[in-house]
């Protein structure tokens, strides 16, 4: 077969893929009411310093789409700009994403890093997790200094996609069989999978931009990007991330076991701005022009909604508005 051939010819090979993924929690997973929060600090290694994100486009997205996960991405770690700080009051990107600093010994610096296409969806239209750290593996190259992100498209069928998570974030370790490969290309790496949920499950995985399938049924908010797929991509990947930094490997910040933990945004899923309750994401700003909601704002001033996250400071669950 096809598809095996390409495993066979691997230029990496996958060795491992660690147990206890973090996963992005499908909307009706979150209307039940969650135990009191505190994240315990299990000892284990936490990602530090500067990584770079490599994305995996698997399926097909147009530069506009694309561009909306890139600014995300280049938001992260960098200061605002005076563009981006002018056109809002609300709080840029980077302000949301220093709160995983406060996760000690936290502090991971993430920039924009190489991103890949796979239009022609070279493992197949249906993917098992063991399929996504072999995407990683074979196309991203990833390292110990890097984060490997597989962003699928909405016609692509991952297992438990809808059902059991959004995406999800692991482990996985890897040797290079290619001479060019240096020490720093090889071991334990972190890697992400986030869906597009915009033609599968847009009311479980790219709420509120989407009326629910059931539940509380307030109206559906307007996305900030014109696009309830993409931007539904951004609020799982911030939440992935966050996970995947503070506890990269199963043994960092979480509650609950470990095959299935509460991490430092899933913990707080759901809520946006002040007084969230479930099926109600909180108060938000609203652009005037278009009538899209959102609470973060990007370099390139480029909008976006981000979740709350656990302040292990407060502990709270800390939103930007």
């Amino acid at each position: 077969m096809a598809h095996q051939s390409l495993f066979h010819h691997l230029c990496l090979i996958l060795l491992a893929v660690a147990a206890g993924a973090g996963a992005a929690t499908p909307r009706q997973l979150f209307l039940v009411s969650q135990p009191p929060v505190t994240l315990t600090n299990h000892h284990g290694q936490l990602l530090t310093g500067n990584y770079s994100v490599n994305l995996l486009w698997y399926g097909r997205f147009t530069p506009a789409q694309r561009a909306v996960v890139a600014d995300f991405l280049l938001s992260l770690s960098a200061p605002s700009s005076p563009s981006s700080s002018s056109s809002s009051a609300a709080p840029s990107v980077a302000a949301w994403w220093a709160t995983t600093a406060r996760y000690h010994p936290g502090a991971a610096r993430l920039t924009l890093g190489r991103q890949v296409l796979d239009p022609s969806l070279s493992l197949g239209r249906r993917l098992s997790e063991t399929s996504l750290a072999a995407l990683a593996v074979r196309r991203l190259s990833p390292h110990r200094g890097s984060v490997a992100v597989v962003v699928t498209a909405p016609d692509v069928i991952v297992d438990g996609f809808c059902l059991s998570h959004c995406g999800l974030h692991a482990s996985a370790t890897s040797s290079s069989s290619s001479s060019a490969s240096s020490t720093r290309g090889r071991g334990r790496f972190a890697y992400v999978w986030v869906g597009n949920a915009a033609e599968q499950c847009p009311g479980e995985c790219a709420w509120p931009f989407h009326q629910p399938a059931y539940g509380p049924q307030a109206p559906p908010l307007v996305s900030p990007n014109a696009d309830v797929g993409m931007d539904g991509v951004v609020i799982n990947l911030a939440t992935l991330l966050a996970g995947a930094v503070t506890n990269p490997y199963g043994g960092g910040f979480f509650q609950g076991p470990a095959e299935a933990p509460l991490e430092v945004v899933t913990a707080c899923t759901g809520v946006f701005g002040a007084g969230a309750y479930p099926g109600y994401p909180g108060q938000l700003p609203v652009d005037a022009a278009t009538g899209a909601s959102y609470n973060a704002v990007g370099v390139t001033g480029r909008r976006f909604l981000l979740p709350a996250m656990w302040d292990p400071k407060t502990s709270q669950c800390s939103t930007l508005v």
